[in-house]
């Protein structure tokens, strides 16, 4: 996932046809946010993998690291309920949109915020 916000900060629209496409499948607007933003999300993903390796490998050792997941598994776990409210109840943004929100993003949101649970429970 942090590749592909990358490469969307480089200019790419995969795997939309286009960039219009793109922004109202991920974003549910007419422009993808620009490339500071989308390199920003490639970061944070890949500091939450490295910190997710880090509790893993480290156990006890790491308690920074597990600090870490824990609350990118509350970001998540945010994005997910907002996700789910929003294209769920008050059925905000294009229709295209609330439909990837409710079937792809905010169900791996959940899934991964679980998940980092599971690496580093308190």
């Amino acid at each position: 996932m942090a590749a592909l916000h990358a490469a969307w900060g480089l200019g790419s629209a995969w795997p939309a046809p286009d960039r219009a496409r793109l922004a109202a499948a991920v974003v549910g607007g007419d422009a993808v946010p620009g490339p500071l933003a989308c390199h920003a999300a490639a970061g944070a993903l890949t500091a939450g993998a490295v910190l997710t390796q880090l509790a893993i490998r480290g156990g006890q050792a790491y308690p920074l690291a597990r600090r870490g997941v824990r609350a990118m598994s509350a970001a998540l776990a945010t994005r997910a309920a907002a996700g789910l409210v929003l294209s769920g109840l008050a059925n905000a943004g294009p229709p295209a949109y609330r439909r990837l929100d409710l079937i792809v993003y905010s169900p791996i949101c959940l899934c991964l915020a679980v998940l980092g649970r599971r690496v580093a429970p308190r």
